[in-house]
């Protein structure tokens, strides 16, 4: 399996975690004021990881090369920044919209970089395709 598809499971296990630890605290204390985080997290962290790692592997030729590390650090940070800055948001921390907005930017940039990973053939990226022995 591809590196970076390893990075995208770990990473998502990671915010998995968090996301459940989230639902957990919520349900716990009967405070549900951060749902918008926890869904964040569990939907954006670990599901859509979860899909790039699976693509990555099913696809390693477009595992290759500088645009998939880029868009695998690029994307992570982004949720990062966005789901602990709205986090803080929700629970009525002054200040978090610029980082939630620069967080969701970072979200959508891996986005298009992922579209652009999908839609250009692997031999466009400047990898070179193999045969199958």
């Amino acid at each position: 399996m591809p590196s970076v598809s390893h990075l995208f499971f770990r990473a998502g296990i990671v915010f998995l975690m968090v996301g459940i630890g989230l639902g957990l605290a919520m349900s716990i204390s009967q405070n549900h004021d951060v749902t918008g985080a926890h869904a964040h997290i569990n939907l954006l962290g670990w599901v859509t990881s979860a899909v790039f790692g699976a693509y990555y592997a099913l696809n390693p030729a477009k595992a290759q090369g500088l645009l998939p590390r880029l868009h695998f650090w690029l994307y992570t940070a982004g949720v990062t920044v966005m789901t602990a800055s709205l986090y803080f948001l929700l629970k009525g921390t002054p200040g978090m919209e610029a980082p939630v907005a620069v967080g969701s930017l970072m979200v959508a940039a891996g986005v298009l970089i992922a579209a652009w990973v999908i839609f250009m053939p692997a031999a466009a990226q400047g990898v070179r395709l193999q045969a199958a022995e």
